[in-house]
């Protein structure tokens, strides 16, 4: 009923620019520009985290596309998951690429965010942009369906405040891929997705939980012909992931088995620095 209700009185009620305030618009032109007006690229945080899959973002976190992903997540600004799942779409299109015969759709997998979060917001900010995702890409002729089947299987801490170590540390080992879950991912491109990346702690530890679950592996539809970073090296362990230098991850990507994909709203605007570097 919350987010019912929300939705219900951002008809009825004065609107504001979710990104920079202005009057009598739900999202000015400017702030349309920040979220949607360049094509997505490659991110890579500093350090770049084992494990961390192939990562598109559609816009830096920052000033009006903050305030826009804020509004949604926080604030219940439902309006703007048509906005965001548009942005998200691009990211979705640029990392999964051209679609060869026979892979069929792309799966958009939402990172879960936990119960407790959820029950305090009132609505999944994730899951719902992702299903304006899948709906923007159907809509622009690209095959995908939202896969919600990771679920957290312990309590992790709240991650404001947390080192890049200490994120990777609270969430080794959080996410499950939920029972019967590996057979929806099967015969699809699998795309992690998520609102924002920060250190990449959360898609690392959504990709672990995929390719434990056997998404992947030769035969189940693997996205790319990427290999996970990490694997199948002599004496890899997770916690090696807080020590890895910029480009560690890429110079591993041939070892182990293929990986996921994914795609964010935004990330911090370092991690685009890096990329254009």
């Amino acid at each position: 009923m919350r987010g019912w209700w929300r939705e219900f009185s951002g008809l009825v009620l004065p609107t504001a620019c979710g990104g920079c305030g202005r009057p009598r618009t739900a999202l000015c032109e400017g702030c349309r520009a920040a979220l949607l007006g360049v094509p997505a690229c490659r991110v890579r945080p500093a350090p770049e985290p084992v494990g961390l899959p192939e990562v598109y973002a559609a816009a830096p976190y920052e000033d009006e596309v903050r305030a826009v992903l804020l509004g949604h997540k926080e604030r219940g600004a439902l309006g703007m998951a048509a906005v965001l799942g548009q942005a998200l779409a691009g990211a979705a299109r640029a990392v999964a690429g051209p679609a060869p015969g026979g892979q069929g759709p792309l799966l958009l997998v939402p990172v879960p965010s936990s119960r407790r979060a959820v029950r305090a917001r009132g609505h999944d900010a994730t899951r719902r942009i992702a299903l304006a995702a899948a709906r923007e890409l159907r809509r622009t002729g690209t095959d995908a369906r939202v896969a919600a089947v990771l679920r957290q299987r312990r309590t992790v801490a709240d991650q404001a405040g947390l080192s890049a170590p200490q994120r990777l540390a609270n969430l080794s080992g959080a996410l499950v891929v939920a029972g019967g879950g590996a057979r929806l991912l099967e015969g699809g491109r699998v795309v992690l997705v998520d609102d924002l990346m920060t250190t990449g702690a959360s898609l690392v530890e959504a990709a672990r939980a995929v390719r434990a679950a056997g998404v992947g592996e030769p035969g189940n539809g693997p996205v790319r012909g990427d290999r996970c970073p990490g694997q199948g090296i002599p004496g890899f362990t997770r916690s090696a992931a807080s020590h890895q230098r910029p480009g560690a991850g890429a110079e591993m990507r041939n070892a182990g088995v293929p990986c996921p994909v994914a795609a964010v709203v935004a990330a911090t605007p370092e991690t685009f620095a890096i990329n254009r570097n």
